[in-house]
């Protein structure tokens, strides 16, 4: 182990884990948003809706996210669409973990009894009032753990970017070993950086499933 040539690299992974961390929360944020959307045009009354939100979920989880990457990067000049790498990275993964997330919100919503609903629009809550004030403060306790484990997966994804350019954790390492020749101390390093990003988002979904649980 060349423990030397590890500190001397290590401020360098620092700098790139935070650029995976800030791909990650953005692409986090925009997946929410998107997993949003589809849940809610899967489970609407328009057969439109319901066919579009079906073929969104089976384009982007019938197909790899590194393809979806290099389309969306490599093949967005072609119809006018440039994009930076960072960026390109950023919906890349939020499209594609919106697609994931989707079903986990769709989930949590289906599992809410159904006579609870019921209920609500019984004693004059309007559609938007029995969403808000019954359901949705009950599906979020059922989408903590699934969307946690989705996060986890988009954090160990965003490794994906580097194949565009991007220089987070993996790009880095890549780069290192090139000049180098040490890939068990560099990937070492990137590996423990990326544990350690992992851990503290998997404690954030233990914490926050505990709470609701108790609540």
């Amino acid at each position: 182990m060349d423990f030397p040539l590890m500190l001397r690299v290590f401020p360098f992974f620092v700098e790139a884990a935070w650029v995976t961390v800030q791909i990650s929360v953005l692409s986090l944020l925009l997946g929410l948003f998107v997993a949003a959307v589809i849940a809610s045009a899967k489970m609407s009354g328009s057969l439109v809706l319901r066919t579009f939100g079906r073929f969104y979920v089976s384009i982007f989880r019938g197909t790899p996210c590194l393809i979806q990457l290099f389309v969306l990067y490599f093949g967005g000049p072609q119809i006018g669409i440039n994009l930076d790498p960072f960026a390109a990275g950023v919906i890349g993964l939020g499209l594609n973990i919106g697609a994931y997330m989707a079903e986990s919100i769709r989930g949590g919503i289906l599992g809410v009894d159904r006579g609870q609903v019921e209920a609500a629009r019984t004693i004059g809550f309007s559609r938007l009032q029995t969403l808000r004030l019954v359901v949705l403060p009950q599906a979020a306790r059922l989408m903590i753990r699934p969307l946690g484990v989705n996060a986890v997966g988009l954090i160990k994804g965003s490794a994906l970017v580097s194949t565009i350019s991007v220089v987070e954790l993996t790009y880095t390492a890549q780069r290192f070993i090139g000049s180098t020749y040490k890939p068990f101390e560099i990937f070492g390093i990137a590996a423990l950086l990326y544990m350690i990003i992992v851990y503290a988002v998997s404690r954030t979904v233990d914490v926050l499933d505990r709470r609701y649980a108790i609540n």
